[in-house]
C-alpha cells in the first residue's frame, strides 16, 4: 500500500515522487538468482525499517546525494534489482537479475521529526514512512522487491523507509545492505563485485511431520498476501536497561532456575506469552522463535543477502497463563525444538509439480523473533548515527508475532528494547492493559 492511500485527509505526507536506480554496469546477460526452500518458505512476509537522521546529518542532502551512491551499492547486490519470475512459465520461483532495479520514493512531511516521533508510539504510523506494494497478480512480475522512501521532515530531518521482500534476505541480510549504501556514500570501500552465494542448506530427515513452525496454505497462485482471519496491527513500545532489570525482579525467583541467566529477549517473550496465554484463554500453546543462528558478523559484508541467519524452532507449554515468567523464559532458552532443516525439508515435501507450497512462518504460531543483535545503528549518514530507528515484520499470520530490537533512541543509554508487537487489532488493547496493570510497562 503506497503512503498516499491513507493520507488523503491528513494530509501528513505529500510531495510523493517514485523514480528507479538501477546498478552502474549491467549484469551478465541471463543471470538469474535460484531461491532456497528457506527463502520461499518466507515469501509472503518482508522487512521494514525505519531510521531517523536530524538536520545536522541531512542538511543540504538532495535526493541526486542519495541516489548516486545508489549505483555502485548495487552492483554486488544485484539480485535485489530484479523480479520474480516462475520456471516453465508456472512452476518453481526464481530472481531474474534484470537490473529493473529499486523503487526511490521521495516525500515531503508536514511534520516536525520530534512531532512525528512523539505521536509515534503506536508502530502502525511509522507505516507512513515506508512504501510497500504487495507481489500480486497484475504485476507479479514488474514489482520491486526493495522500495526505499526519503521523506523530509518540516524541521530539516529525514527518515529513510526501506520495504525489503523477505524472498531476498532475513534481518540480518537486509539491515547489512542497506548499512552498505550509507558506507559507500561514506566514500568506505565496495566489497567484492561478486560476493560469495549463500549455500543451500537442506536437512536430510525421515519425516517432517513434526514441523510444527510451517502453516501450509491453500495455494494463492501469484497473490503473495498473507490471508488474514483477524485484521493486523501494529503497536510499539520501548524498555531502558533499568525496566529490564526491574522487570527481572518482578518477576520472582524460581528454586529450579536460580542458576539460570535471563536474557531481555527471552523475559520479555516469557511475559508477553503469559499474558496473551491469559487474554486468548489457552490451557496450552505453542509458540514459535527465530533467533540469530551462528555466524559471523563481519561475513555478511562479503555475501549475497540470504535466509540462512537465523535458526527456527518451537517450544510448547501447559497452562502458560499460570506460569512463572522465568520458567518460561527457562523453556524458550533450553527447551526449543530447532526445526531450521526440517523447514526446508517440509517445503520440498510439499511441492506440487516443482512448485513449493505457499506457507507462513511468522504468526503461524504465536512468534517470537529475536533481533537484539541485528545492526541497526549501522546506516550512518555523515557519520552520525539515528536519532531513532526501528526495524519489523509484514504478512504476519493471525497467531501474531513479537520483534524485539535494540532499543536506538538517543538520551536514553543503552541497553533498552523495542518491541514491536503484530498481533490481532481487538488484542493489541487488551495486551497494553495487561502489561501496564501486571507489569507496569506499555
Amino acid at each position: 500500500m503506497s503512503p498516499s492511500n491513507d493520507l488523503t485527509g491528513e494530509n501528513l505526507i505529500y510531495d510523493i515522487k517514485l523514480s528507479t536506480v538501477v546498478p552502474a554496469s549491467i549484469t551478465a546477460e541471463g543471470k538469474t538468482r535460484q531461491v532456497t526452500n528457506m527463502d520461499l518458505a518466507m515469501k509472503l512476509h518482508y522487512i521494514t525499517t525505519v531510521h531517523f537522521f536530524g538536520g545536522d546529518a541531512a542538511e543540504g542532502l538532495g535526493i541526486q546525494d542519495l541516489k548516486k551512491p545508489m549505483f555502485q551499492w548495487l552492483q554486488p547486490y544485484y539480485p535485489i534489482c530484479g523480479r520474480i519470475r516462475r520456471h516453465d512459465g508456472g512452476g518453481r520461483p526464481f530472481i531474474k537479475c534484470n537490473d529493473s532495479g529499486v523503487r526511490i520514493v521521495e516525500a515531503k512531511c508536514a511534520k516536525t521529526m520530534a512531532e512525528w516521533l512523539a505521536t509515534a508510539n503506536g508502530g502502525d504510523h511509522h507505516r507512513l514512512l515506508v512504501y510497500t506494494q504487495p507481489l500480486v497478480a497484475d504485476d507479479f512480475g514488474f514489482t520491486p522487491l526493495v522500495f526505499l522512501q526519503f521523506t523530509k521532515f518540516k524541521c530539516g530531518g529525514l527518515c529513510v523507509g526501506m520495504s525489503w521482500a523477505h524472498i531476498l534476505g532475513d534481518a540480518f541480510s537486509a539491515t547489512e545492505c542497506i548499512n552498505m549504501w550509507g558506507k559507500i556514500m561514506s566514500n568506505r570501500t565496495l566489497p567484492p563485485h561478486s560476493l560469495n552465494t549463500p549455500p543451500i542448506i537442506i536437512g536430510h530427515l525421515e519425516t517432517t511431520s513434526s514441523c510444527r513452525s510451517l502453516k501450509v496454505l491453500d495455494p494463492l497462485g501469484d497473490n503473495w498476501l498473507t490471508p488474514n482471519t483477524f485484521k493486523m496491527q501494529m503497536n510499539t513500545f520501548h524498555l531502558t536497561e533499568k525496566q529490564l532489570s526491574d522487570l527481572l525482579t518482578l518477576s520472582g525467583e524460581n528454586d529450579n532456575i536460580k542458576s539460570y541467566k535471563v536474557t531481555p529477549f527471552e523475559l520479555i517473550s516469557a511475559i508477553v506469552w503469559k499474558s496473551l496465554a491469559k487474554i486468548r484463554g489457552r490451557s496450552s500453546m505453542i509458540v514459535t522463535v527465530c533467533k540469530k543462528g551462528e555466524f559471523d558478523q563481519t561475513s555478511l559484508e562479503n555475501e549475497l543477502p540470504g535466509n540462512m541467519h537465523q535458526v527456527i524452532g518451537t517450544v510448547e507449554a501447559e497452562t502458560p497463563a499460570g506460569a512463572d515468567p522465568l520458567e518460561l523464559a527457562a523453556l524458550i532458552a533450553g527447551k526449543l525444538v530447532d526445526e531450521t532443516s526440517m523447514i526446508e525439508k517440509r517445503m520440498e515435501e510439499e511441492s506440487v509439480n516443482g512448485n513449493p507450497a505457499d506457507c507462513i512462518l511468522y504468526g503461524s504460531n504465536l512468534s517470537f523473533v529475536n533481533l537484539e543483535d541485528v545492526n541497526l545503528c549501522g546506516l550512518r549518514l555523515r557519520g552520525q548515527g539515528p536519532v531513532f530507528a526501528n526495524l519489523s515484520i509484514g504478512g504476519v499470520g493471525d497467531e501474531g508475532a513479537i520483534v524485539v530490537v535494540p532499543y536506538s533512541g538517543q538520551g536514553n543509554g543503552s541497553g533498552g528494547r523495542s518491541v514491536n508487537l503484530i498481533l490481532p487489532e481487538d488484542q493489541i488493547l487488551q495486551l497494553k492493559n495487561e502489561l501496564r496493570l501486571e507489569w507496569g510497562i506499555v
